[in-house]
């Protein structure tokens, strides 16, 4: 039987947590850009889905890569994470001041 570390159970918790949150705000906002056709919705919609993908991405190279190839990616990981909420966050706020 394989030991799986307690922080990447808290790790893919907090991943689908993510994900379903994320996906749904995605969705949602996505939902919002067909009915109005706003372009403001469609760079909201991209900006939280850059922002979820980054989560995601981010948690999957920590446990799956890290795991697999034996190599430590923890700042490989939160920077790409971090990188592509910065983005996200960019593209909401370019969002709020499209018309």
């Amino acid at each position: 039987m394989v030991h799986i570390p307690s922080s990447q159970v808290g790790i893919v918790v907090a991943e689908t947590l993510t994900l379903i949150m994320g996906g749904l705000i995605t969705y949602f906002s996505y939902k919002t850009y067909r009915r109005t056709g706003a372009p403001q919705h469609r760079w909201l919609t991209l900006g939280f889905g850059i922002i979820t993908v980054g989560a995601i991405l981010g948690g999957v190279l920590d446990i799956i890569v890290g795991r697999y190839f034996g190599e430590n990616l923890l700042y490989t990981s939160v920077f790409i994470s971090s990188t592509l909420t910065a983005v996200g966050l960019g593209v909401i706020l370019y969002s709020l001041y499209v018309r």
